[in-house]
């Protein structure tokens, strides 16, 4: 009955089913565990009226014009621009690390000294890695990067990951840079902003092709069975000589057969309050203060006439397999070393496809996502179709 089955309906996931059912005109079958598709960027409308993100904060941005134009297929953007602040020293900055935080907390001459000094060194509008600040011999730039790395990234390291920032792949520090600038934009990318009536209905209308059958609420071991030793895929107890393509955890597939990969997750605590807004800007990061390590508030986001407003608050956690949500790969050699052992496996299977952030063990924003997608089809699947 079906070419192809997809399992996971996140951006990975939905993006390919969309355009092998669109642009091959092949029947494909989307197997999704939640009872709703989008993965993690599912979003709904509350009682208050208010765009929630379930699962918290989604924000896109991507340099990728071919992404944006895909997408926007699908969706009208709002011009929102993120911004972000992070509470330091009983004040709130401006996140990532720029001019501007600069000259909130530090005197003016030394102000004026660091930023000139940055600005010889790396050049105006650049954004540079803390860890690389931190190896430079001039003492005032060591001393901002000392001072940046303790306020802003270490105890944030802490609480996110759960390991110190120098146990960590040097990418995740890169991911958050200091900003040789005064933009207060979290992001500086050209595409930005949110879907004007939200990712569930972006993604909705992706799969809304006669070609495309969803099945919601099933957990792909239900009726998907991967045979380790003949290297075949079974369909309903029958052999299926289609191509499978899996989104989901790499280690589930192969049945935790080497071990668990780690994840972080996310306690995530919704609340509302009765007040217009609750804080001055759509997030603040707390990495010094409180157990979680920052609050969300939605209105900012899709600003709507209400006297209430919800508030997000995350407190990261390891992640319990089979209970928890994995969130985030934690990038470190030990683990690289045992996801190279699940990729080896999979590689056996000439019918699978692995794409996403969890099958592929790697942190990729939803402009990422979607680009891997597009890649894997043009490549692997239109030259094999």
């Amino acid at each position: 009955m079906f070419d192809y089955i997809v399992i996971g309906s996140g951006l990975s996931g939905s993006t390919i089913t969309n355009l092998i059912a669109g642009k091959l005109n092949k029947k494909v079958l989307l197997i999704e565990k939640r009872y709703h598709f989008a993965g993690n960027c599912y979003d709904f409308v509350d009682e208050n009226g208010i765009m929630v993100h379930k699962y918290g904060p989604h924000i896109f941005h991507t340099d990728n014009k071919k992404v944006f134009d895909y997408l926007s297929n699908f969706t009208q953007w709002s011009s929102y621009k993120h911004r972000v602040l992070a509470f330091i020293d009983g004040q709130k900055v401006s996140l990532p690390f720029n001019f501007n935080s600069i000259a909130e907390l530090f005197p003016e001459k030394i102000s004026n000294v660091i930023q000139e000094k940055l600005i010889k060194k790396y050049g105006y509008g650049e954004k540079v890695s803390i860890l690389d600040i931190k190896e430079s011999k001039d003492k005032d730039l060591a001393f901002l990067a000392d001072f940046v790395y303790k306020k802003v990234f270490k105890n944030y390291t802490l609480k996110q990951w759960g390991i110190s920032l120098n146990e960590l792949d040097a990418s995740v520090a890169k991911r958050v840079p200091v900003f040789i600038a005064r933009d207060d934009r979290y992001f500086s990318d050209c595409y930005q902003g949110v879907p004007v009536k939200g990712y569930t209905k972006m993604v909705e209308n992706m799969l809304f092709h006669a070609n495309i059958k969803i099945m919601l609420n099933t957990d792909f071991k239900d009726v998907i069975d991967i045979n380790l030793g003949t290297k075949k895929i079974y369909f309903m107890k029958e052999e299926f000589n289609g191509k499978l393509i899996f989104t989901g955890m790499i280690d589930e597939l192969f049945n935790f057969k080497y071990g668990y990969l780690p994840y972080r997750s996310l306690k995530l605590d919704f609340e509302t309050v009765n007040e217009e807004y609750f804080q001055e800007a759509p997030v603040v990061n707390y990495p010094n203060d409180y157990d979680f390590t920052r609050i969300t508030e939605f209105k900012h986001m899709y600003p709507i006439n209400s006297k209430k407003t919800i508030i997000l608050k995350e407190f990261p956690k390891d992640c319990k397999p089979n209970k928890d949500i994995p969130y985030y790969p934690i990038f470190t050699a030990k683990n690289q070393e045992l996801y190279a052992k699940y990729q080896e496996e999979a590689e056996k299977f000439k019918s699978l496809i692995l794409i996403g952030r969890l099958a592929e063990y790697k942190y990729y924003d939803m402009d990422d996502a979607v680009e891997r997608a597009l890649e894997v089809f043009e490549g692997e699947i239109c030259n094999g179709k």
